[in-house]
């Protein structure tokens, strides 16, 4: 990604959309920050790493995961393109990351530096609003995650992920957007016992499956 690439990019977040490309030039120049890319699969924060910067996701793919004892990944969050990271732990008295954060695919991260940030708000309002919302956001994400594991049945946890990808997708037929493992780790449970749950449910004339899709058939029953 060369320097008007990347210019280009900035002036369409949200973040940056008051700043002329004159003030945003002038910005990263005069303040230290990095633009790295990650390839898949790499640690890009390891757990308890003390936070350092704001994360301004350029392209790709980031997840957010939970390594427990027995070596059980629970996927929090996925992030992607636009999506900003460690935006609420900065600033924080306690400023270690809680869990992992790896990329998905390949991905291109800016590493915005708090003093730069400090700036940037001071700067511009549309900029600190901004990262407030983010910041507020990403409680929610946390919130939400939290409430879904502890109080849903795996077989809600499944009936909801379907209804949702129903909607999306406008059909009966679902082709799953990523593996069961990938799945199973989103509910925060075992590969096993999501397939068991599936098949309890197929047993019941809830669905269908293959490997790639499941058929819904009555999931009010």
């Amino acid at each position: 990604m060369n320097h008007q690439d990347f210019m280009t990019i900035l002036s369409s977040h949200s973040l940056f959309s008051d700043f002329s490309d004159e003030a945003l030039n002038q910005i990263f120049r005069a303040h230290y920050y990095e633009k790295r890319e990650y390839e898949k699969d790499q640690v890009i924060h390891f757990q308890n790493e003390c936070c350092r910067t704001m994360d301004l996701i350029l392209s790709g793919r980031v997840a957010v995961q939970n390594l427990d004892r027995e070596g059980n990944v629970l996927t929090i969050s996925i992030f992607q393109d636009g999506d900003v990271l460690g935006a609420n732990l900065i600033f924080s008295s306690r400023n270690n990351y809680p869990m992992t954060v790896l990329a998905q695919s390949p991905v291109v991260i800016l590493h915005l530096h708090q003093e730069m940030i400090l700036e940037l708000c001071q700067m511009n309002r549309t900029f600190m609003i901004g990262l407030m919302k983010a910041i507020s956001d990403k409680t929610l994400i946390l919130t939400d995650k939290i409430n879904a594991i502890s109080m849903k049945t795996i077989r809600q946890c499944i009936i909801d992920f379907l209804h949702y990808e129903s909607r999306i997708q406008k059909s009966q037929v679902i082709r799953l957007p990523s593996s069961k493992k990938d799945l199973a780790q989103r509910f925060g449970i075992q590969r096993s016992s999501l397939s068991r749950e599936l098949s309890k449910m197929r047993q019941d004339g809830l669905i269908d499956f293959d490997a790639k899709t499941v058929t819904i058939k009555d999931l009010d029953a």
